[in-house]
């Protein structure tokens, strides 16, 4: 799981506890700007195999998703175990194209990325 903060304009994703271990990363850094869109991820989005080349991270299908992913030319972070509490964010002009987050509050957390997002 990770915590969302806005600061300035920057978004701040804390990842929390284990996850770090898992994501093999502790925090990203993503400007307001880059922001295109924001939504509800699926309920089967972590079934499945196939989320791109891991470069690092953790994968076990159906249980999480973690860490750097590459798919489809795009660069992607995941940290994902319950589907049903996480969101997907569309970045452009930024290190990373999509982010895969489960949060606490996914509906909190997409009002919170709409109200900041500039695009």
């Amino acid at each position: 799981m990770v915590e969302l903060r806005v600061h300035d304009d920057t978004l701040e994703v804390e990842v929390c506890g284990l996850h770090k271990v898992w994501a093999l990363r502790g925090r990203l850094r993503i400007p307001l700007a880059a922001i295109a869109g924001v939504r509800r991820l699926p309920s089967d989005a972590i079934s499945g195999w196939w989320k791109g080349w891991r470069m690092p991270g953790t994968h076990l299908p159906g249980v999480i998703v973690a860490g750097t992913y590459y798919k489809d030319r795009e660069k992607h972070f995941w940290d994902v175990r319950n589907p049903e509490c996480a969101v997907e964010i569309e970045l452009v002009g930024s290190e990373w194209n999509r982010l895969y987050l489960e949060v606490a509050d996914p509906e909190g957390a997409m009002g919170l990325l709409r109200d900041h997002a500039t695009h």
